[in-house]
């Protein structure tokens, strides 16, 4: 296993290149305009908003520039207003310390308080220096403009390869759980409920909306060129796990309830092993992409076989998910 870990390493490594490099150049970008201009010779604000806007979510960016640059604005204020009429004192600190903490409730946005405005008056509270205000309203305005610009155009994500990877993980993580399913099984034991059950099966929808969400904001980045045929192949694949997540979820309810009332190895739960191993691998052919037609087939014959030996109603019940399973798989397939 080391050198699988050690790829998963470099992919993670690789998948930080990017949103590293857009930091840095945000951060340069405004400082260099800056000295440039000649507003100091540290224009440290100016550099500022790439640490504390840029987020996973860069299309985030112009708005929570907007909020910071409401911030600055009003904690420069409280600080340049708190210091003309009063001395630095212990007085004025206070004042000065009340009138932004309101400014931070007052511009919250997204039900959090912009620590912006405090954050700002802080600043020009402890630099009582001529023309300091000026320049950290000039700096920072500078560096927000940057990151709203041209945050989202640096190495904007890429929502195949986003989706692509979720989904494999989305598909590793199933056959485990469908794995362990039929590990119970086999020896007549109902698997009992898993803690976290309803995420996990939310888990392809999530997926879904998120991937819909990202290229609706793409459209908007002209740089950037989506590759359309990855992703229509990409799409029946999250469909059907969209799809099967539900069977499943009903499924395993069904062999939870079953749990409850198993007091010695249950003879149609232990024959529905290789029925659950073979629904797996089928799963795990159509999520990767694959042909699943020979894997289908013999789950539907253990189906029957599973169906001939345990033909009461509430067998019929309990096999009733992994069939709906199957006529996903089958719908898929074509």
């Amino acid at each position: 296993m080391p050198a699988v870990s050690a790829s998963w390493a470099g992919h993670r490594f690789a998948a930080r290149l990017g949103p590293a490099a857009r930091l840095v150049v945000c951060a340069a970008v405004p400082w260099g305009l800056c000295v440039w201009l000649g507003t100091s010779f540290a224009p440290v604000p100016a550099a500022l908003p790439a640490v504390l806007i840029l987020r996973e979510d860069v299309f985030a960016a112009p708005r929570l520039a907007l909020e910071r640059m409401a911030g600055v604005m009003a904690g420069v204020l409280v600080g340049v207003a708190v210091l003309h009429w009063l001395p630095v004192s212990s007085a004025s600190f206070l004042l000065m310390l009340l009138c932004g903490c309101a400014g931070m409730y007052l511009l919250g946005g997204s039900g959090a308080p912009n620590q912006q405005v405090l954050v700002s008056a802080l600043m020009i509270y402890a630099t009582a220096a001529p023309g300091y205000p000026l320049a950290r309203l000039e700096e920072s305005a500078i560096g927000i403009a940057v990151v709203a610009l041209l945050g989202p155009l640096l190495w904007p994500p890429d929502p195949y390869r986003a989706a692509r990877d979720e989904l494999d993980a989305y598909r590793t993580d199933l056959c485990a759980l469908l794995d362990g399913i039929a590990a119970r099984a086999a020896l007549g034991q109902p698997a009992p409920a898993q803690p976290g059950a309803d995420v996990f099966w939310q888990r392809p929808h999530a997926l879904a909306a998120s991937l819909d969400g990202t290229l609706a904001r793409l459209r908007l980045v002209p740089l950037k060129r989506t590759d359309s045929a990855r992703l229509a192949g990409l799409r029946p694949r999250l469909h059907l796990a969209g799809r099967t997540a539900l069977t499943l979820q009903f499924f395993t309810g069904e062999l939870t309830d079953r749990a409850r009332d198993a007091a010695v190895p249950d003879a149609a739960v232990r024959d529905l092993a290789p029925l659950v191993r073979a629904t797996s691998r089928a799963l795990d052919e159509a999520l990767r992409g694959a042909d699943c037609s020979a894997t289908l087939r013999r789950a539907r014959a253990l189906d029957a076989a599973h169906r001939a030996a345990h033909p009461t109603r509430h067998d019929a019940v309990l096999r009733a998910g992994l069939h709906l399973t199957h006529e996903a798989l089958g719908d898929h397939a074509g």
